[in-house]
């Protein structure tokens, strides 16, 4: 059975400012296809390509993609406009999930909620699948909304109402992290480092690039 991990942008530029994208060779290597959409290829491809700080990065990814390491979800059978009506069906709800008074707020961008699409096509034919996505907005949306509006109402300043059936409605998804991607390719030994404080770089390293992931959390990684 075909088993996938869906790349948002944030992963896969964290690794890369990390130094690791060889990690996604391994992984490819265990038998987990590795995808991305249209949309998040625009952000780490496209419009880093002429940036000269982030042209670098932008080229090591192309190459996985030329490879065949990362490929498009339409690869796999699944058509463009499938993904791009289910991504715009999703962007609405979610965006219209969230409110100031009367007014919708935008959460969400069109890069990660094609994962969220990809990964629901996907599971209605039978196909496992993780998304791997470091933006916590997105993840604490579907995992514990009631955080999301505490976390909203405080950054705003004012009072936010979240739609959470509607939320519910969308599907259930699961989600993995580039501190738990390196966590998992460390363990694997996919990630040659002898020394004792290795694992707790790598983790400190992907939470300084932009993954959202606590103090806490990198302790519990740590004793697992």
């Amino acid at each position: 059975m075909r088993k996938f991990l869906i790349l948002d942008a944030g992963p896969l530029i964290n690794l890369s400012m990390n130094g690791l994208l060889d990690i996604f060779e391994n992984i490819k290597k265990i038998g987990i296809n590795i995808v991305i959409t249209n949309y998040v290829y625009q952000e780490v491809v496209d419009r880093p390509s002429h940036i000269p700080r982030f042209e670098l990065g932008a080229l090591r990814i192309k190459e996985l993609i030329e490879k065949k390491i990362i490929q498009f979800a339409t690869e796999f059978g699944l058509a463009t406009q499938e993904i791009e009506s289910e991504t715009q069906y999703m962007l609405k709800r979610i965006n219209c999930s969230v409110k100031a008074g009367e007014h919708c707020i935008e959460i969400v961008s069109p890069a990660e909620i094609s994962c969220l699409a990809v990964s629901k096509i996907l599971s209605k034919r039978g196909f496992e699948n993780v998304i791997g996505i470091d933006e916590r907005t997105t993840r604490v949306l579907f995992e514990k909304p009631a955080n999301l509006k505490e976390l909203m109402s405080n950054k705003l300043h004012c009072q936010i109402s979240l739609n959470t059936q509607e939320i519910d409605n969308l599907g259930r998804f699961k989600f993995i992290r580039s501190s738990e991607l390196v966590y998992m390719s460390y363990k694997k030994g996919f990630i040659q480092l002898n020394d004792k404080r290795a694992l707790e770089a790598l983790l400190y390293a992907t939470k300084f690039k932009g993954c959202s992931i606590t103090w806490e959390e990198i302790e519990q990684l740590k004793k697992l």
